[in-house]
């Protein structure tokens, strides 16, 4: 009871830290993060309320369920846009904590996974209030965690998940054989079925925004970009450009390292299909563990890591430290420190990676380096409780409470 009280005062201080900064009553140097939504969400508010999607905007990006996320201030209609979205950012986030606190209540889990979200999210600092990014990562906990009783449930919610930012979609490749997996992707492909269709005849345009991603380039941030930066230094006869919505090269070699971070990208599905056919070993937690992996690999791998990604990472890595079996706690730790550095890096110090000199490309490398380590850890530690045949594997020992077993098996292979 004291630490779910320390737990509640922590995040209500955190939290209003978060709000005086997004409401200015504080200033965050750097650049101004809300203006993404007091001009560009906003705008698009409008273009969605006159009935049709952001045709003609580059820097629509985004799934048609999108739209209810960019819409939702109007659930406050009594406050001015900025200050609505902020408030229902504020209550996803609540939402998220008390669903990680009552997964704590259940046998075989523990708090560990509310504390990660505590402490995880004000480490990306304003930003993470000033994105709808974090909205979706609550479908995303609330599918996981769901899960683990009703497939069903996971199934539509990451449908729905990935109707507003396509990522959850990775939320369904840990689902155990047999049962659960027929269950929870039939239910995904029904319901994202349903939604796309319901989506396409409510307002023209809605799958414009595939044309708009396919056309991105690389953005500063990415982890093929350290090449570009480094390449700078050396005479490199390119520049950085406002373009779909982010800072990304343009010049010489930047389609040539674009094309192979979309290549890195393709190997790391290959990967994710080779263990999802490996895998026989399916425990309570491996859901939230091979959706935790799965996210780092195509983060880390992207042409754009945008700073509010980290909270998609951020809230997995929650869900995975609710089972005293899960094997992320290392990789959830690199997470969050590499989330505190991305705060360094945007907006603190986002002059400095713009202009690419030392202090901006040592900030991106310990941040992406820090993502690498995840990713290569949080993969090999599902590899080896997962793969039969492996050291650590089907083999390894688990304990055994009056509770019963910490990560039993989901269901049969």
């Amino acid at each position: 009871m004291t630490l779910m009280r320390l737990s509640l005062a922590t995040w209500t201080l955190t939290r209003a830290v978060l709000l005086l900064c997004v409401f200015k009553v504080f200033t965050v140097p750097g650049p101004d993060v809300t203006s993404d939504v007091a001009v560009i969400y906003h705008g698009w508010y409008e273009v969605l309320l006159a009935g049709s999607y952001p045709l003609d905007d580059v820097t629509w990006q985004y799934p048609p369920g999108a739209a209810l996320a960019v819409l939702s201030p109007a659930l406050l209609p009594f406050l001015e846009y900025a200050s609505a979205f902020f408030l229902l950012v504020l209550l996803c986030d609540a939402v998220v904590f008390g669903l990680l606190l009552y997964a704590a209540g259940r046998p075989g889990t523990r708090a560990a996974g509310a504390w990660v979200w505590v402490v995880g999210v004000p480490l990306l600092g304003p930003t993470v209030y000033a994105r709808y990014d974090l909205m979706v990562t609550a479908v995303a906990v609330a599918a996981l965690l769901a899960g683990v009783r009703h497939p069903r449930v996971l199934g539509a919610l990451a449908a729905f998940g990935a109707l507003l930012k396509v990522w959850p979609v990775l939320l369904l490749v840990g689902t155990a054989r047999g049962r659960a997996t027929r269950r929870a992707w039939s239910a995904a492909a029904v319901t994202a079925g349903v939604l796309a269709l319901v989506a396409a005849l409510a307002l023209p345009g809605a799958f414009a925004f595939l044309t708009f991603q396919r056309d991105r380039g690389l953005e500063i941030e990415s982890l093929g970009a350290l090449a570009i930066h480094v390449a700078r230094w050396y005479g490199w006869e390119g520049g950085v450009e406002l373009r779909y919505g982010s800072m990304e090269f343009t010049g010489p070699h930047v389609a040539l390292v674009s094309t192979l971070a979309l290549w890195l990208s393709v190997v790391a599905l290959g990967w994710l299909v080779v263990w999802r056919l490996r895998a026989r070993r399916f425990a309570v937690h491996t859901p939230a563990d091979a959706a935790f992996t799965a996210v780092l690999l195509f983060t880390t791998t992207s042409r754009v890591i945008s700073p509010q990604y980290m909270v998609w990472l951020v809230g997995l890595a929650a869900v995975c430290l609710v089972f005293r079996g899960s094997r992320m706690a290392l990789p959830a730790c690199l997470v969050l420190v590499a989330t505190g550095v991305t705060l360094l890096e945007f907006p603190l110090g986002f002059a400095h990676v713009v202009a690419g000199d030392g202090q901006g490309v040592a900030l991106l490398a310990v941040r992406n380096g820090l993502l690498v380590a995840a990713t290569v850890t949080a993969g090999w530690r599902l590899w080896r409780g997962t793969v039969p045949g492996v050291r650590g594997g089907e083999a390894e020992a688990e304990p055994v409470s009056r509770a019963g077993r910490a990560d039993s098996p989901a269901s049969a292979p």
